[in-house]
């Protein structure tokens, strides 16, 4: 009798033991990879490539599929909030405020940051219209020579 108990008992540790293994969190202290709980199952971060995937239970065991990341939108946005931040820099310093603690002031812009963007003026307009006459004319004229030659064989 006392063995059908510890068999019956060993039976529903083992029923039990895969429901609370389901929601029991990895060991996130110090490997390469740290877990959070989400509604569809794991968001997993790699710490060593900064890589995010979500992991789900599938039909059989697990599967972690990298979650979607728009780059150049990311980028954007430093971009813009670094443009922000040395604009607000600037208007502190304009104002004779000081800067807050850690905060440094913009460094000068160098030749070789700045991006000179040269707009046409009329010359090259006038440049460009006349190469476009000239293409233009040269095209009229080969079509004038084909078609007297085509009239010359006939």
């Amino acid at each position: 009798m006392i063995s059908n108990t510890y068999a019956i008992l060993a039976a529903g540790v083992c029923l039990i033991l895969p429901a609370l293994a389901d929601d029991a969190m990895p060991d996130n202290e110090g490997g390469r990879y740290t877990f959070n709980k989400i509604a569809d199952g794991l968001l997993r971060l790699d710490a060593q490539t900064g890589e995010v995937s979500v992991c789900s239970q599938r039909a059989v065991g697990w599967a972690c599929q990298a979650a979607p990341e728009d780059r150049t939108v990311l980028e954007g946005e430093i971009a813009r909030l670094r443009g922000e931040n040395a604009a607000l820099k600037k208007d502190i310093l304009a104002h004779g405020l000081p800067l807050p603690s850690g905060a440094t002031p913009e460094p000068p812009a160098t030749p070789n940051d700045d991006v000179i963007v040269r707009l046409p003026d009329n010359a090259d307009v006038d440049r460009a219209v006349a190469y476009v006459s000239r293409i233009w004319h040269r095209f009229v004229e080969a079509i004038a020579r084909a078609q007297k030659q085509m009239l010359n064989k006939s």
